[in-house]
């Protein structure tokens, strides 16, 4: 697929996905948010960058850690999940959070204005993920932290099956590269080939639980990155992909729901210039 396409594919999908990302995967990525800002050891103050902030989860996280002394910044492709974010954060009356609608891989951002940069479960979406961390390097100060996280081996995510069986009903593929990264070390070479420095990477096993066979769909097809797909479909068409999906994890069936195996990994650098 065409960097363009997979772009515009992201951006809407993520948009008609906006509503129910966080009743639908809140809870589930928990886990990958705190070990991601336990690595980035965000200090009062401090000026953070989140990245394909969806919703704001690790925002607001990210701004209880700097106070109102600090400042957070959070972009995303899709103007919905910003307008989701933008919307608690006035509810919440957090003056120093603030969302843009932005391509991660063309920051318009000045170099070297933040501490930390972030980027939970975005990389993956990404056409160029090797830019996107250029990106967060050049808008970082010397020495900054940033800290990103990625599922893991395609092998240890027991929905993995869900995008070939998206793939088998539309003409281009969805999420090409989304399991690339979690590959032994992937994440790692590509910040060092990106001149971080100081590196160093996590595993994390988790479970996702679903209470019955429509949490389970409605999680993978509604609030995921193939909501665009999904849309599109017909009912003969959405009840065959439901079908075949939980197929695809009968393995993982728990009395009335499902609990499925997943993986995450964690990585935290440094950019150049530290003393």
């Amino acid at each position: 697929m065409q960097d363009k396409l997979q772009r515009r594919v992201q951006r809407y999908g993520w948009d008609l996905a906006a509503a129910n990302y966080e009743p639908l995967w809140q809870a589930q990525l928990a886990g990958a948010q705190a070990r991601l800002m336990a690595c980035a050891a965000i200090a009062p103050g401090e000026k953070v960058l989140d990245v394909a902030c969806g919703t704001g989860l690790t925002s607001f996280d990210a701004a209880a850690a700097v106070g109102a002394r600090g400042e957070v910044v959070g972009v995303d492709l899709s103007g919905q999940m910003i307008e989701v974010a933008r919307e608690q954060a006035r509810r919440r009356q957090l003056y120093h959070v603030s969302f843009t609608r932005m391509d991660a891989e063309r920051l318009d951002l000045p170099d070297g204005r933040f501490d930390v940069a972030l980027c939970a479960l975005g990389l993956m979406y990404m056409p160029d993920p090797a830019q996107a961390v250029r990106e967060m390097r050049r808008v970082l100060r010397p020495g900054g932290r940033m800290v990103i996280a990625v599922w893991g081996e395609r092998a240890r995510c027991g929905w993995a099956d869900l995008f070939s069986i998206v793939d088998a009903e539309v003409a281009s593929e969805v999420c090409p590269l989304f399991f690339q990264l979690g590959q032994p070390d992937a994440l790692q070479r590509l910040c060092a080939a990106e001149q971080f420095q100081y590196i160093t990477q996590h595993r994390l096993r988790t479970t996702l639980e679903y209470a019955d066979a429509d949490a389970a769909c409605r999680a993978a097809f509604v609030g995921g990155p193939v909501a665009l797909a999904w849309s599109r479909f017909d009912e003969t068409v959405k009840a065959r992909v439901c079908a075949n999906y939980l197929q695809s994890i009968a393995a993982f069936r728990h009395e009335d729901g499902y609990r499925m195996p997943g993986e995450f990994v964690v990585v935290a650098a440094t950019a150049p210039g530290a003393h």
